[in-house]
């Protein structure tokens, strides 16, 4: 079972328990990269609320999700028709509606970095006009956790309360993903909900109803982490395993798919930095800093780029031939 670390302890007047919380997490991030978090303070009825706003959009017809498809969004903003996203090269059995800052596009000049495209506005589901205020209010619930957990470990660091802010302001690039997992009926079919992968960014904070699926890469073995009400499962991304010179870990995971009769729903929070976000070795104290094997992954053809925006458009050009293919030319080929 993964660790459960206890937010509100970090949030209390006890210095003694904000201290152990924050040694905790720095701990945790090193040697799993995964973890329920509990004491977070957002009503089980809001997180219920968003589960049920997923419900809602995967009942609707399929044609009005496909109106919103992803390949007419240069952002990536938008509905993936199941099978269509890709991981490690082979098709994922989910599909998915992806959000991110309701910004407006930006005029792109010629020598622009491909990532700035990734600004811009989210596509909503006509037949369900209250999905985008639901899913703004958990949001903003979800940007002040991630924020603090952000604060929590440069703490546990040796680093001041508000030294990664930076990093974040004045725009982060959050993203959301609402994701279903049917089953697969076909025995002969590989039951790959989503390969394995890391995440691009910061944080990740997944909420899933009570099917389980995902599974996670420790000591070469992979333990599925069933669901506990009312917690989240927070997960480490690349860009603190650069920063740290991989002291801190972004862990492999993967989602099986579920069996037959069941459908497994996340939503995942993606707690990231600004696009133009640079990320280079941090500053380390001498019992952590001797343990830092260096922040690359072991892939040579899986690099970590300091440039998030290039970090995160890297991910989104693998999962997203047709995006590519029809917003992004010039990189079609990378």
């Amino acid at each position: 079972m993964l660790p459960i670390l206890e937010f509100d302890c970090f949030q209390s007047p006890d210095s003694h328990a904000a201290k152990k919380f924050c040694d905790l997490l720095v701990k945790t991030c090193h040697e799993t990269g995964f973890f329920y978090l509990t004491g977070h303070g957002i009503d089980n009825a809001q997180n219920d609320n968003v589960i049920s706003m997923a419900r809602q959009f995967f009942a609707i017809p399929e044609t009005d999700r496909r109106a919103i498809a992803i390949g007419k969004s240069p952002h990536f903003r938008g509905y993936t028709i199941l099978g269509d996203e890709r991981t490690q090269g082979k098709s994922d059995w989910r599909d998915q509606i992806d959000i991110g800052p309701e910004t407006p596009a930006i005029d792109m000049n010629e020598n622009d970095p491909a990532w700035l495209r990734l600004i811009g506005p989210n596509q909503w589901p006509s037949a369900i006009p209250e999905m985008s205020a639901v899913v703004a209010a958990w949001a903003e619930k979800m940007r002040h956790i991630s924020m603090e957990l952000l604060r929590a470990l440069a703490l546990g660091l040796g680093h001041p309360y508000h030294y990664f802010d930076t990093l974040m302001e004045p725009n982060p690039y959050f993203r959301i993903k609402i994701s279903r997992y049917p089953a697969q009926h076909d025995p002969k079919t590989a039951r790959q909900g989503l390969g394995m992968h890391h995440d691009s960014g910061l944080f990740t904070l997944i909420m899933q109803n009570e099917v389980s699926g995902l599974q996670v890469e420790q000591s070469g073995q992979l333990l599925t982490v069933e669901p506990m009400p009312g917690a989240f499962i927070v997960n480490l991304g690349e860009m603190f395993q650069i920063a740290t010179s991989g002291y801190l870990k972004a862990t492999r995971h993967q989602v099986v798919s579920p069996a037959d009769g069941r459908e497994r729903i996340s939503v995942a929070y993606f707690m990231n930095p600004r696009l133009d976000a640079v990320f280079a070795p941090i500053p380390l104290p001498l019992h952590i800093s001797v343990r830092a094997g260096g922040g690359q992954n072991s892939d040579p053809n899986d690099p970590i780029y300091p440039i998030f925006g290039e970090n995160t458009l890297k991910i989104r050009m693998r999962s997203h031939p047709d995006v590519i293919a029809a917003h992004y030319p010039e990189t079609h080929k990378r």
